[in-house]
């Protein structure tokens, strides 16, 4: 098989609407219903809404609670309401590759396993760090069919600059994940 992949210039949210473009695109070659889509504040999300036909089983992980400000989330209940009203779910829980991990490396000056492999996938990009993660928060929560591959969209910073199309697993069983393809990624990290 022969594939193109889209390499962005620059990474960031200038990219958000290609990249979605790209990934719908993609789903709709290979048949496939669930998308996991990094989320912040909504952004990407709500760029999603407005460009994909329903249908689809859409995930959203969101920062956990903290990540910036203690005791916080980034996501507004607004936003939150109305995503979940146009039939998304929401995930807001502790990333795979950090929360008590990155609290041990922190005070003990080593990297945790977890660390290492998310620094490992930054080298593709950071956002092919979120695809995979979000990936395995969506399978932790039980809401996408392990048995199908989805399309995973995240980004660096804000917005998305980067799809893959991923068979899932659980964090329980990660080494069985698989990155089937790149879509979308930026050359510039």
């Amino acid at each position: 098989m022969e594939r193109n992949v889209i390499y962005f210039e620059e990474k960031g949210k200038e990219n958000t609407e290609t990249a979605i473009k790209l990934a719908i695109e993609r789903a709709e070659e290979l048949g496939i219903k669930s998308f996991v889509i990094a989320s912040t504040y909504g952004y990407t999300a709500e760029t999603f809404l407005k460009l994909a036909p329903k249908g689809y089983n859409v995930i959203v992980v969101t920062h956990q609670a903290g990540f910036r400000e203690k005791g916080k989330i980034e996501m507004s209940e607004e936003t939150k309401n109305r995503l979940i009203r146009e039939g998304m779910k929401i995930i807001t829980t502790t990333h795979a590759f950090s929360g008590i991990g990155r609290c041990v490396s922190k005070r003990s000056g080593g990297a945790t396993p977890p660390e290492i492999i998310a620094d490992t996938l930054r080298l593709f990009s950071q956002g092919m760090k979120v695809c995979v993660e979000i990936t395995i928060t969506a399978a932790d929560a039980g809401l996408i069919d392990m048995n199908n591959e989805i399309i995973a969209i995240g980004g660096t910073g804000r917005g998305a600059d980067t799809v893959a199309v991923i068979k899932p697993a659980h964090s329980l069983d990660f080494f069985d994940l698989d990155i089937k393809e790149i879509v979308t990624m930026p050359r510039d990290k």
